[in-house]
């Protein structure tokens, strides 16, 4: 039962820790947040007082793009936060408004097209196949991710990217220290100092480039001077970082098929429920711990008879808004037939995922690859056993044993 607050009243501050959750569970404190209330108050471990969250599908796709919701704001203050460090630099795509934030965008749209990604596919599907291969002639058993789920999405980004292949591993390494709480500050920051200072190089080193990877077209915008070089550093390194995500989002999809033998043997048997079943899994996940990033309110707003103050910071979560009842009938159960499905797994608004395509070829590529290829994939330990991810911003499996 969701617990109403009278009008004018102002909900209690409830703490929310950084849980490490095993599984697909769904994150206990914020189901709790949800039966409070569309809007509550909540205070994350890091960072100072206290922000507002929005749970609801309606109320999160008006915050994220209503113009007084600011992202650029938040630079310089200590918002209460999951992470115990403060990525993000002046001038990231992240924390700009419109218009910069379009210009910002501008520079590399070409590269996320339909047009731009599908260029990917072929490529793309030829690297997974490789990996495949590598993965049945060592035999069983294996793990995915180290096999396949990881190294895939770092070389199609890194591909997009035009990062060449002997620094792919850096890549990576650079991304886990930057995503994961569990280092501690000063690691992560120099860890995105050097994939910015590396960026810096790439960059620069391409003003004139006519090529169609990101790198060269943030060369040539700076070139241009469409945009200055430390905000195409920013952008790139927000793009590489994303790129990875879709390791995180596989590894939980596979281990949902893995868990569910009906829906496995369904998408192995019905190769056209695909598509759907990849949406529906998409908006079933939970892609993250906690909260990403906030916004503040550059005046009074109200929002389900509550008002949020001018100065306020703003959560939203998508997590939330994936399961609300009114939007998705019986929300937790995983239904691959679910029509229409307008999840926001890839955001809203101007700061909506750039990389959404790219995630979305990715994802069915993956699923394409292993149903057909690998028919009779099964994990090789109890799915209890399956190690998650600790002290993640991102959640996912660390490792997916499986046997064949």
């Amino acid at each position: 039962m969701e617990q109403q607050v009278p009008d004018g009243a102002v909900p209690p501050v409830r703490h929310w820790p950084a849980l490490d959750l095993d599984g697909v569970d769904f994150d206990p404190v914020l189901a709790e947040l949800m039966r409070e209330g569309p809007v509550t108050r909540i205070r994350l471990p890091n960072g100072e007082g206290w922000a507002w969250l929005v749970t609801r599908h309606d109320d999160v796709k008006f915050v994220t793009n209503d113009a007084r919701f600011s992202r650029e704001a938040v630079l310089g203050r200590q918002v209460t936060r999951l992470a115990p460090h403060f990525v993000p630099a002046a001038g990231a795509v992240g924390f700009a408004d419109p218009p910069d934030h379009t210009r910002l965008r501008r520079s590399v749209a070409a590269a996320f097209t339909a047009r731009g990604v599908e260029r990917l596919r072929d490529s793309a599907r030829e690297t997974l196949h490789g990996m495949v291969d590598d993965m049945l002639r060592a035999g069983p058993p294996a793990d995915l991710t180290g096999a396949v789920l990881g190294p895939f999405p770092i070389a199609v980004i890194c591909e997009l990217m035009g990062v060449p292949a002997a620094d792919r591993e850096r890549m990576h390494t650079w991304t886990q220290l930057i995503l994961s709480s569990a280092h501690g500050a000063a690691v992560s920051e120099r860890a995105r100092d050097e994939m910015a200072a590396y960026f810096g190089k790439l960059v620069g080193d391409r003003h004139g480039s006519t090529a169609e990877d990101v790198a060269s077209l943030l060369g040539a915008a700076v070139g241009r001077q469409e945009l200055t070089a430390e905000e195409a550093v920013g952008l790139a390194v927000l793009i590489q970082i994303g790129g990875e995500a879709v390791t995180n989002n596989s590894g939980q999809m596979f281990y949902v098929l893995l868990t569910r033998p009906d829906l496995l043997r369904r998408l192995r048997e019905e190769p056209e429920a695909r598509p759907g079943a990849i949406d529906e899994l998409l908006r079933w996940i939970p892609h993250r711990s906690a909260v990403g990033l906030s916004r503040i309110a550059l005046e009074d707003v109200e929002i389900r008879g509550v008002r949020i103050g001018a100065g306020d910071a703003v959560y939203v979560s998508y997590l939330a808004a994936n399961r609300d009842p009114d939007v998705f009938p019986d929300p937790g159960r995983i239904d691959i037939d679910r029509s229409p499905n307008p999840h926001l797994a890839f955001g809203h608004g101007p700061h909506y995922c750039v990389g959404g395509l790219l995630a979305r070829l990715e994802s069915e590529l993956l699923v394409d690859a292993l149903l057909d290829r690998v028919p009779d994939l099964r994990l090789a330990v109890a799915p209890e056993r399956v190690p998650f991810r600790k002290g993640a911003l991102i959640r996912g499996p660390e490792a997916l044993p499986v046997a064949w």
